[in-house]
């Protein structure tokens, strides 16, 4: 059973650099056609995807985060992380990470999802 679990920290001041971590069990990062993935939902909107990063370390971003948007690993951890740079109140979300299992299966696995407010 595959597993996830973000973590970081829950108050990001504006201007700053949200960082945070999502730590995978029961499967490997690097296992091929497994993407992982980062996910957000601001209060009373809907889901927001944000970015994702392959089993070959390829990433991709949404394009209207992109400017802002980095997804990097760790494998000897099995973790994939993301920072989102110079935040605004508008980033704030509760923030998911999940694995996508191609068009067909979608985002089968995720985690519990972490609150992430930006305020000063």
């Amino acid at each position: 059973q595959v597993q996830l679990q973000e973590s970081g920290p829950g108050l990001v001041k504006p201007s700053l650099t949200l960082s945070l971590t999502c730590t995978v069990s029961g499967g490997s990062i690097t296992t091929n056609d497994y993407y992982w993935t980062w996910i957000r939902q601001p209060p009373g909107k809907g889901l927001e995807w944000i970015g994702r990063i392959a089993y070959t370390g390829e990433t991709y971003y949404s394009p209207s985060l992109k400017s802002r948007t980095s997804i990097s690993r760790d494998t000897s951890n099995n973790q994939f992380s993301l920072q989102l740079s110079s935040v605004t109140p508008e980033d704030t979300a509760v923030y998911y990470c999940a694995r996508y299992n191609g068009p067909a299966t979608e985002h089968d696995y995720w985690g519990q999802g972490t609150q992430v407010t930006v305020s000063s």
